[in-house]
């Protein structure tokens, strides 16, 4: 593993953003970044392959409805724990040996989970498969946000629609594996074998001239004066709560979407989950989102995007509509919660710092974003069984993104790095 990289500048020598570097060849650059959206494409479907076979894990170890509940959403628990360390090794080692053994990591996770012989150790399987999912997630961030240094949320964007392909994938691969195969154990297997095949490749395919870079090799040091020199400042500490509170609420909203459908508007199972599947076609216009970020003051994108998804939240929650004006609304919901509110923190989250401490804002926007996340759900069913469905969708879906904003308020967009300064300041 290479030694701390040095400040402001390039660790390996670069052209002009989004082109080939010096010694990397056109086949060499696309060939890497193919492999490492197919990585980040498998974490997807590793992350969404255990919801649909629950059911038969449950039966097949007698698991109870909480312990199941808690196997399926400890992986974020393992994501949260994974950001903050995953962010200090990629400011000082080299980011492709943080991409390859993360990659390694949950692929074992997932290997382990059909091995396991009852709850605890499943569940520390998944942990273990999350932590791996984090430190890719930040790893692929810093590499992407670097090399895409000016159009960092316009990439953003176009990773999360790979994401997003992979949610959809998951599911219905695994459970086509799992009826093929007549085992529910079979779609894990075959995940956790295909990622170690993808770490196996990377090893050779993935250069470090395309993962190493720290930012705009046309610009000198002295073009980040104007930057924060802590990557734990005022701005990355605003977003970070903000982010936080993105996690709660869009989680929120994700978990218990359906069963608001069908035990509150008496929605059936197929009908609530065609609902739900338009969440993910929202969430695939991240790239809509992240071009925005790109061109618009990023602080006031995020202010308007939680302002609407409070009025799409009222929508959801206070009327009672048609099964087709569901799907609009959650559609709606998608685009604003998944897609702009995930892809513009993360761009923004790397914008506060200086470019060798990207690593380090990888890792705190996953930290941020994923501990709130684990606890989401818990926090709306405390609600509902408190106040109901339409109060606790008013409380933590309507009324909660207005902290947020608060948090954002505290942003100072003049020292996000929207624009780099030429060495003689202009």
């Amino acid at each position: 593993m290479s030694q701390t990289k040095p400040a402001d500048t390039a660790s390996v020598p670069a052209g002009t953003e989004g082109g080939s570097s010096p010694g990397l060849s056109r086949f060499m650059l696309v060939t890497g970044f193919a492999l490492l959206l197919l990585s980040y494409l498998a974490n997807a479907m590793d992350r969404q392959v255990f919801f649909p076979l629950l059911p038969d894990i449950r039966s097949h170890y007698g698991f109870s409805l909480t312990e199941g509940g808690s196997l399926a959403t400890s992986f974020t628990l393992g994501m949260a724990i994974a950001g903050l360390p995953a962010g200090y090794l990629l400011d000082r080692f080299s980011r492709k040996t943080v991409l390859v053994l993360s990659i390694a990591i949950y692929s074992l996770g997932t290997l382990l989970t059909p091995l396991s012989t009852g709850f605890s150790d499943m569940a520390a399987y998944r942990v273990i498969s999350g932590f791996g999912e984090g430190m890719q997630t930040a790893a692929l961030f810093a590499v992407i946000g670097t090399y895409f240094f000016h159009r960092r949320g316009l990439a953003f964007g176009g990773t999360a629609v790979v994401f997003g392909t992979g949610l959809i994938l998951g599911p219905l691969v695994g459970v086509h594996l799992a009826t093929v195969f007549h085992s529910w154990k079979a779609p894990f297997l075959l995940f956790g074998t295909s990622g170690l095949a993808i770490a196996a490749l990377a090893v050779f395919l993935v250069s470090r001239r395309l993962t190493e870079r720290a930012g705009d090799p046309r610009v000198t040091t002295a073009a980040y004066d104007h930057m924060p020199a802590s990557p734990y400042n005022r701005n990355s500490i605003a977003l970070a709560v903000s982010s936080a509170v993105s996690g709660l609420v869009v989680y929120g909203f994700l978990g218990l979407y359906p069963t608001f459908l069908i035990s509150h508007l008496h929605y059936t199972t197929a009908q609530a989950a065609l609902a739900a599947s338009c969440v993910g076609y929202g969430g695939m216009l991240a790239l809509v989102a992240g071009w925005l970020g790109d061109r618009v003051n990023q602080r006031s994108l995020l202010i308007v995007t939680y302002l609407a998804v409070s009025a799409t939240s009222l929508l959801v929650y206070q009327t009672q509509v048609t099964v087709g004006w569901q799907c609009l609304f959650a559609a709606t919901m998608g685009f604003f919660a998944v897609g702009s509110l995930y892809t513009n923190h993360n761009s923004a989250m790397q914008r506060a710092v200086r470019p060798h401490q990207v690593g380090r804002a990888s890792g705190l926007f996953i930290s941020s974003y994923y501990i709130s996340s684990a606890f989401s759900g818990l926090l709306f069913a405390a609600l509902v069984n408190r106040f109901g469905w339409s109060q606790a969708g008013m409380w933590q879906v309507t009324l909660l993104p207005l902290v947020a904003v608060v948090a954002l308020i505290f942003v100072r967009p003049a020292r996000l790095l929207t624009a780099v300064r030429s060495a003689d300041g202009r």
